[in-house]
């Protein structure tokens, strides 16, 4: 007699728990436990926004939006997205959505009919590979390697496409690895989606956090806007992870097919979230700017600190996370995360949980106080001189 488990969606059952959870859950039960595993900002939500969101309750709204969103934040964030070079119209190619995790799940169930391929360099950020397989697509992951800073290259690109290919997914600035696409990195990726038709959906919820250069949007290449859905959000630039407001800004027919889906599963995002992201985006720039310029400083003595240590690390050139090389260590990515763990109170993430090319690396969050970050230091090159001289057998 099956259970009652046996008679859910395999594709569901199929699915493996988050790997970050399980570090989370066991670090939440010690004390004295320095985190470099989340990655979410360590500021609080600028106190402006946080005002406007109590205005706004004060002022009663506290009802639904529009379902795309409030008509002025589409305005705001399509003037927000000049600054990469886009231009979209508000009405009709701006959809607001419950993070930008939300909106990665409309695009992909909008693009992609089953059996299709969707595309997804790897390491790279957990959600998106089970977003695919729910909206009924075959994942094809396309590994990236630290001696290319861990970008994708066009050759690895066209190697991997097959007649039944539908998507490309980005994320540049990466999460895990920090890695940064150029433009003429995403000029070659360009040639490649637009020879083989296929969509993309980049991820840019790091645009903002982009050390030593400006960030460039693939759909600011031409003949990418036709085809690309912009992913992004307000929660790592501003502080406002909680807040759950992301959007999405692409050619008006596949953002209209995604707001179908918005409508009857969603409905639209909390009305007192819009009106603070509203606040964020008209006169949140001087704290973006101060959070992002503490990045960089925390980005510095981590990267600096995980090289002398013994743990070769490429620079990271966005987001907030160092992926340093764990392998000379000779432990595994969990073996080197749960020991360090439990021996030295330091909580990082195994690289593996990011996709198989991840395993030998660990994420390291700079997302924290530079104090933390220099006691997270000492206590890993404890660690590492611990295995020094007690070697791995």
């Amino acid at each position: 007699m099956n259970t009652l488990y046996d008679r859910l969606s395999p594709v569901v059952r199929n699915l493996a728990p988050s790997g970050i959870r399980r570090f989370f859950d066991l670090a939440s039960q010690m004390q004295d436990v320095i985190s470099l595993g989340v990655g979410e900002p360590d500021f609080v939500t600028p106190w402006h926004v946080r005002e406007a969101c109590m205005y706004s309750l004060e002022q009663g709204y506290t009802t639904y939006t529009p379902n795309r969103g409030l008509p002025e934040l589409c305005v705001e964030i399509a003037k927000y997205l000049t600054k990469f070079g886009l231009a979209y119209d508000p009405s009709h190619e701006i959809l607001v959505t419950v993070g930008g995790s939300e909106a990665i799940d409309l695009a992909l169930r909008a693009m992609v009919c089953p059996g299709d391929e969707v595309l997804i360099p790897v390491p790279t950020y957990v959600s998106y590979k089970p977003c695919a397989l729910l909206a009924g697509a075959d994942v094809v992951e396309l590994p990236t390697y630290a001696e290319d800073g861990f970008r994708l290259t066009a050759d690895a690109l066209e190697r991997a496409i097959t007649p039944r290919s539908k998507v490309l997914v980005l994320c540049f600035p990466n999460n895990p690895t920090g890695a940064v696409m150029d433009k003429e990195d995403l000029q070659a990726i360009a040639d490649v989606v637009r020879r083989h038709d296929l969509f993309v959906v980049s991820d840019e919820i790091y645009a903002e956090l982009t050390y030593g250069g400006q960030h460039v949007s693939i759909a600011a290449i031409p003949g990418m806007r036709e085809r690309t859905v912009v992913v992004s959000g307000m929660s790592k630039a501003y502080a406002m992870t909680g807040w759950r407001i992301g959007y999405a800004a692409g050619p008006e027919p596949i953002i209209s097919a995604m707001l179908k889906i918005h409508q009857y599963t969603i409905m639209c995002a909390p009305h007192m979230a819009q009106r603070a992201a509203l606040e964020a985006l008209r006169n949140g720039d001087d704290e973006r700017d101060r959070m992002v310029e503490s990045y960089d400083r925390r980005r510095k003595l981590i990267v600096a600190g995980l090289n002398e240590i013994g743990l070769p690390c490429h620079e990271p050139r966005g987001a907030f996370y160092a992926f340093p090389d764990i392998r000379p260590t000779g432990l595994s990515s969990e073996q080197f995360a749960e020991r360090l763990l439990l021996e030295q109170g330091v909580a990082v993430v195994p690289g593996n949980v990011f996709g198989d090319p991840g395993e030998g690396f660990v994420r390291c969050s700079y997302a924290t106080s530079v104090e933390l970050i220099e006691e997270a230091l000492r206590r890993m090159r404890a660690f590492v001189q611990n295995l020094a001289y007690h070697p791995v057998r």
